[in-house]
């Protein structure tokens, strides 16, 4: 894949560079402020963005907004962000904008390379990547206040797979079940999330919005 950098510590796009380069992929780019990646994706067009959410020059969102932007502009390009903690704001306003070539990742999965690439391959599908942990918090509502509290606990962890943007094949391979089953509870969670016929939407997509609470 063709893949711009944006990441404002030398170091780890350094890394990353070498990363992909290794694994095959083209860096096209490897910028560390959001001005230079919005220029850079109108200059060579890229298959795939790698952001950090915090950059120059004010540190606070900078690469989310870039990355947002490229979205808007150009909703071809695949956008996987990274961030040094759970930012519950900035990831779910990126899994409600479109989760199709999406990502948000911890950047402590970088070091395990296999996820990461396993994300960035995902991202450049056009499917989402949503990191486990950043999900299991977004998910993480009191029963007094969450509207799926009707899901049983096997409905949760299917919701939580599908959020993170696994296929069925997938979730059926993560949670030791047969595809068949999967298919059953994801039928379950659309019935009673009163998703069943709707049309013109993803309802994988509505699902995790109205278990976001968005």
């Amino acid at each position: 894949m063709r893949v711009i950098l944006a990441e404002d510590s030398t170091l780890l796009r350094e890394g990353l560079v070498r990363l992909l380069a290794e694994e095959g992929h083209e860096v096209l780019a490897a910028v560390g402020d959001g001005e230079q990646l919005l220029a850079a994706v109108a200059e060579q067009r890229p298959d795939v963005v790698v952001a950090d959410v915090r950059m120059p020059p004010t540190h606070t969102d900078e690469g989310l907004r870039a990355a947002m932007e490229i979205r808007r502009r150009r909703p071809g390009v695949g956008v996987l962000v990274l961030s040094q903690y759970v930012e519950k704001r900035y990831a779910t306003e990126l899994l409600t904008s479109d989760s199709a070539g999406v990502g948000y990742l911890l950047k402590d999965r970088v070091v395990q390379v296999d996820e990461f690439l396993d994300a960035l391959e995902r991202v450049g599908r056009g499917r989402a990547a949503f990191d486990a942990d950043v999900v299991r918090q977004l998910l993480s509502r009191s029963s007094r206040t969450d509207p799926l509290s009707r899901l049983t606990p096997r409905e949760r962890d299917v919701l939580g797979e599908m959020a993170q943007g696994h296929t069925n094949a997938a979730i059926a391979a993560r949670l030791y079940v047969s595809q068949s089953a999967v298919e059953k509870h994801i039928n379950a969670i659309f019935d009673k999330l009163e998703l069943t016929g709707t049309t013109g939407y993803s309802r994988r997509v509505l699902a995790v919005l109205r278990y976001l609470g968005t």
